[in-house]
């Protein structure tokens, strides 16, 4: 099965609930391993593991071995388990957008936002009308004062991807911030 199909990811996000952990580091897929082993008594690679999860570039799919022991270690008797479970979900997976938002087009020119995201990053942008922006302020960023880009809608706790960003002389570029845990801070100033 592809790795990268819904049913997988939403069993990559139920291990890392049940876990209580988000896996970014080697360590972490580590961690995973030895919880496997905890709750199932059989053996993963975190290499495997690392795989799955894109940590690693690897097979576009995964073996139906590894699927059913993870569908085991977060509770079902197997893969096919897992699926009906899935199937029965009914969970909508669009739906309106109910948290913290900032949409430019109900901004006025000069308008700020200040957001942050881990690590330690923190910017400030100006709204300069038809969805473009203006870095006036980066702590620990990639960006720097005085770059330029485009952006229709900021979302606390989602990424943020900027397009049309211009640093210096270089070619417009597409950019994500907070790609693994999103924005952390988003304030109209």
């Amino acid at each position: 099965m592809k790795k990268n199909s819904p049913e997988i990811m939403l069993l990559r996000r139920m291990i890392e609930e049940s876990i209580e952990r988000r896996l970014h580091t080697p360590a972490d897929f580590d961690f995973l391993a030895d919880v496997v082993w905890e709750r199932t008594h059989e053996t993963i690679s975190p290499t495997t593991l690392k795989r799955l999860w894109g940590y690693i570039d690897g097979a576009d799919s995964t073996r139906m071995s590894t699927l059913h022991l993870l569908s085991r270690c977060v509770g079902f008797n197997s893969w096919d388990d897992y699926c009906k479970h899935v199937e029965q979900l009914h969970e909508c997976e669009s739906d309106e957008v109910v948290t913290e938002y900032i949409k430019s087009k109900e901004l006025a020119d000069g308008d700020c936002i200040e957001v942050a995201w881990l690590p330690n990053r923190h910017c400030t942008f100006r709204y300069e009308g038809d969805n473009r922006w203006v870095v006036v302020a980066a702590e620990n960023s990639k960006l720097h004062v005085g770059d330029t880009f485009s952006c229709g809608l900021f979302i606390k706790g989602e990424p943020l991807y900027i397009d049309s960003l211009i640093q210096g002389n270089n070619a417009p570029v597409t950019f994500v911030l907070g790609n693994k845990s999103g924005l952390t801070l988003l304030h109209k100033c």
